[in-house]
């Protein structure tokens, strides 16, 4: 049997539902906590960030 790594635009849609939904609940507990405010812009820079991190660790 072969060894497919997969279709990389899935795993790039993925990981950026994944890490966007993940950003969004972290940002919301720092903003439940008082650290700081919600935002869109915050959420999509945790993300991006996440991403990245992600990106990295599984090349």
């Amino acid at each position: 049997m072969a060894n497919s790594k997969g279709d990389p635009r899935v795993l790039f849609v993925m990981n950026l539902v994944l890490s966007t939904a993940f950003a969004a609940v972290v940002v919301w507990g720092l903003d439940f906590v008082g650290i700081f405010p919600f935002s869109v812009g915050r959420v999509a820079v945790a993300a991006a960030v996440l991403m990245v991190i992600t990106h990295l660790v599984i090349r």
